[in-house]
């Protein structure tokens, strides 16, 4: 029932459910997996409440999920799919692929398990005609063991976009050269603290809830750190942004005095190269440019690799979208963006690492690749060679 409250904050301050009939459809895996289950539980609590909410359960099928929204879709004032990110895309890809004209739906989106840049939001709201990107999708923080830890709101939507278009904020923000998911939390339901690492503005973030098996002090190995309220307005004053005052112009939902959480995720899934640590967050923004998102999943895997002279080189291995075939000129298209978004956003990566060194080497696999790219299980962005 405590996480239940996490999607009313979604589905009241971001998607005015109360309001509009709503279909929600659940697209997380289902069976012994926490994540859809879970979510369809949470959903149908706001139901019972008296949310005009029918919750639908396709689980990762896309034939189900395609289904759904031709049968039922135009029956409801908007449609919500709630799942993985790159599923979610994947399923909004291979749907306009496939006729389906998903701005007649009204979609909105609920994202958990991964962090992803705002030009992927903006990508993804652009393709289902999303108009308000600060109300029309939300991401959950969370995990198995308690459920939703902290969600995003409208405000820390806003925020963040914010900081997306000036990374020099965010890194003195939050200490690092990359975007964190930047969510809102209720401390009377989840209490965070943040064990301290030396030299660092960031540490672990540690949790304790009242769960099946109370959690004190609990310790799932993500790095990040907490800003209060008021310490965020402050902040942002300093570079004349006003966040509520933005938020304001569309509405006064989706602002709430409570601390902001900051996640970076686990510190095994970034790669040191010539001393920098690279993160995934810095190459996806490089295949979310212009051209290059027409030709790819989103999906990547990169390590450091050694030649024969063991010269190190930076190797991302990338997904191509359906349909797409391998050429030259997409893989050097590829190797540019991903470099002048490394350079933009990392400034240990532009600074360490010699200029010959710089661009990455491109390969190329077909959807689904069995190596790389196994279809039905969680994707990993980095691989130890």
């Amino acid at each position: 029932m405590q996480i239940a409250t996490r999607f009313e904050q979604i589905f009241y301050d971001s998607f005015q459910g109360d309001q509009c009939r709503t279909l929600a459809v659940i697209c997380f895996t289902l069976g012994t997996w926490v994540g859809g289950l879970y979510t369809t539980a949470c959903c149908r609590h706001l139901a019972t409440k008296g949310y005009p909410i029918t919750v639908i359960t396709p689980g990762n099928q896309k034939t189900e999920i395609f289904r759904v929204i031709r049968e039922l879709g135009e029956q409801f004032e908007q449609v919500v799919l709630l799942g993985y990110p790159p599923f979610i895309k994947d399923v909004i890809d291979t749907g306009i692929a496939e006729g389906i004209e998903w701005q007649k739906y009204h979609v909105k989106l609920v994202f958990a398990g991964e962090v992803f840049s705002e030009e992927w939001r903006s990508l993804l709201g652009e393709r289902v005609g999303s108009t308000q990107p600060y109300y029309d999708s939300a991401s959950l923080y969370g995990t198995a063991d308690a459920g939703v830890l902290g969600n995003e709101t409208p405000l820390s939507i806003c925020i963040r976009r914010f900081l997306a278009e000036h990374p020099d904020i965010a890194k003195q923000l939050f200490g690092e050269s990359r975007l964190p998911t930047l969510v809102q939390y209720d401390p009377k339901s989840r209490f965070f603290e943040v064990q301290k690492q030396e030299d660092s503005t960031t540490g672990t973030l540690l949790f304790s809830g009242d769960n099946g098996i109370p959690l004190i002090r609990y310790h799932i190995a993500d790095q990040g750190g907490i800003i209060q309220f008021q310490e965020m307005l402050d902040f942002l004053k300093q570079y004349n942004f006003d966040p509520i005052s933005e938020l304001q112009k569309l509405g006064n939902r989706g602002i709430h005095q409570l601390p902001f959480v900051f996640v970076f995720g686990r510190s095994q899934f970034v790669i040191s190269y010539f001393g920098a640590n690279i993160y995934p967050e810095n190459v996806t923004v490089g295949l979310e440019q212009p051209l290059i998102k027409e030709w790819v999943t989103g999906k990547f895997v990169m390590s450091v690799i050694e030649d024969s002279d063991q010269n190190r080189f930076l190797s991302v291995v990338v997904e191509l979208a359906p349909g797409v075939e391998e050429t030259e000129d997409k893989k050097e298209a590829i190797a540019t963006s991903i470099l002048t978004q490394l350079k933009r956003l990392n400034s240990e990566f532009a600074n360490y690492v010699p200029p010959e060194y710089q661009t990455p080497q491109i390969t190329l696999k077909l959807t689904g690749d069995p190596e790389y790219f196994p279809l039905g299980v969680k994707h990993r962005y980095t691989r130890k060679q």
